[in-house]
């Protein structure tokens, strides 16, 4: 009971968030990348606040002890949150979803090169496949001409995979923090530097936005306050392996929403890299659990 309620704590949290990225990428139209990470994390603040007085952590909830490793957290955090809403708006939704997908593959190079865990065959070969089902989804956004005249898709399909690559990097980083740090004080001052951060592209050109867009990007940092709160207790009530499968769910919903919403017809080489990418995700979670369950069967019983 407690792994399904965990599961569907997940969907919803992966609903959520691609509702976020909707109303980003339709608010996007007009309102730089810089000024919709401002809405996001200033519309998460009064969610993540409501969510530590539940915990009773409103007083202790922000004590950290290394403010040097939040600090560039939260500088990884935004760069990651900026790429990719820089890239939604020159994408479609599914394409910007199965680049996504190769966060999970950055995760494991970086856990290697930065956290010096061991990568053997199985998932090198994985994260291989993975990363060549990328590019075909980036392939024909990338073969058009030479760097120097690239078109908006082309540094859509760029930042996008900057933006995980960043994104699984703060991921490695949060790994080895939480080995000191809080999860309430590493949320809560991620959201505080990205509002901060987000602030210093003003002079790059912030606009006022009409009613409906502003509505947009309200709702879309509630949504991503509450898809933050809900992926955090879903991962709280079960093991990673567990629920990580479950955002791949996310590129079903990407191609409904795209085609039905923002008149989006999914490629060939869209659906073949994202369904070689599921794979290959779907391969290293498997594996990671495999893993996992001897380490507990090799452990004495208490």
């Amino acid at each position: 009971m407690v792994s399904l309620r965990a599961i569907l704590l997940k969907l919803c949290a992966v609903t959520l968030f691609l509702v976020m990225a909707s109303l980003i990428k339709a608010a996007s139209e007009t309102v730089p990348p810089g000024q919709t990470v401002f809405f996001r994390s200033f519309f998460a603040f009064p969610i993540l606040i409501g969510w530590l007085a539940m915990r009773g952590q409103l007083r202790t909830g922000f004590q950290v002890s290394r403010p040097s490793a939040h600090v560039l957290r939260g500088v990884i955090g935004t760069g990651a949150m900026a790429f990719s809403f820089a890239g939604l708006g020159l994408l479609p939704l599914p394409e910007v979803t199965a680049i996504r997908f190769a966060g999970p593959l950055f995760i494991v190079v970086f856990a290697a090169l930065l956290l010096g865990e061991r990568v053997r065959l199985f998932r090198s070969t994985a994260v291989l496949v993975g990363f060549a089902g990328v590019l075909i989804v980036m392939y024909p956004r990338l073969s058009g001409g030479a760097a120097w005249a690239m078109d908006g898709a082309a540094l859509g399909a760029i930042y996008c995979l900057i933006g995980a690559a960043l994104a699984a990097l703060a991921h490695v980083q949060i790994r080895n923090m939480t080995k000191t740090e809080q999860t309430s004080a590493i949320v809560f001052w991620f959201t505080i530097t990205s509002m901060s951060l987000s602030l210093l592209t003003i002079p790059f050109g912030w606009v006022k936005p009409d009613w409906s867009v502003a509505l947009m990007l309200v709702c879309a940092g509630l949504c991503g306050g509450a898809g933050q709160i809900l992926m955090t207790t879903a991962y709280s009530k079960a093991d990673v392996s567990l629920l990580a499968p479950f955002d791949y769910a996310s590129i079903v919903m990407a191609i409904a929403v795209g085609y039905f919403v923002f008149d989006e017809v999914p490629t060939g080489n869209m659906i073949l890299g994202a369904a070689i990418v599921t794979a290959a995700g779907g391969a290293i979670i498997w594996r990671e659990r495999q893993l996992a369950l001897k380490t507990r069967a090799r452990q004495p019983e208490a």
